[in-house]
């Protein structure tokens, strides 16, 4: 059985992909094949839009407090069929709705996304991990090369206009006590939330 739902202590977390654009220095998928209690997060393959809220289906929502789009990949490689998800756990519950995302949908689709998540979305947390474009290249190492930053704050900045909370986090064993003052700056200048997370 794949594991496509698990719970994260008062969250829900939804793994529909293994897909990233990123291949982050300190991804904990390098190290392990679970987080917390879940089972192994590397799916056979990427479930079906209804083998996902099938899987939803087995758990009951009042006991949690959000559903984080979250696992062992980037959630936005599978755009539409997440927002399908979202539109099918709207259908049935008022829970709050949480995409984690390296926030390099734009990238991925060639185009703006942020727009898309309107009224299905209620928050999005991006990771940041770098106060430079050059840094975030070092350290996220994306695909797309040194203009993924740059797509990266204007991700956030346009989620600003289309989502309620609109967080950005950065590690704390990737970052100094310097760099997170920084990043709490340019966090501060797109409209976020500023977070430092503990490696999990």
């Amino acid at each position: 059985m794949m594991t496509i739902t698990y719970p994260v202590t008062t969250g829900l977390y939804v793994n529909i992909t293994n897909r990233c654009p990123c291949a982050c220095t300190f991804c904990v998928r390098n190290k392990k094949d679970h987080v917390f209690e879940s089972d192994s997060l590397w799916l056979e393959r990427e479930p079906t839009v209804q083998e996902i809220c099938d899987s939803l289906d087995t758990w009951d929502l009042s006991k949690y407090e959000e559903v984080v789009f979250c696992g062992f990949g980037e959630p936005t490689e599978r755009l539409y069929d997440l927002l399908e998800v979202a539109k099918y756990i709207k259908s049935k519950s008022d829970i709050r709705i949480r995409i984690n995302t390296n926030g390099l949908a734009d990238l991925i689709w060639k185009k703006s996304t942020a727009p898309k998540l309107k009224g299905l979305i209620d928050a999005v947390s991006i990771s940041l991990n770098a106060t430079n474009k050059e840094d975030y290249l070092e350290v996220v190492r994306p695909k797309f090369g040194i203009e993924s930053f740059d797509a990266m704050l204007q991700f956030t900045k346009d989620c600003t206009e289309y989502v309620s909370s609109v967080m950005m986090t950065v590690v704390d064993v990737v970052t100094t006590k310097e760099e997170q003052e920084k990043c709490r700056e340019i966090c501060e200048s797109v409209g976020a939330i500023f977070r430092v997370r503990p490696y999990n």
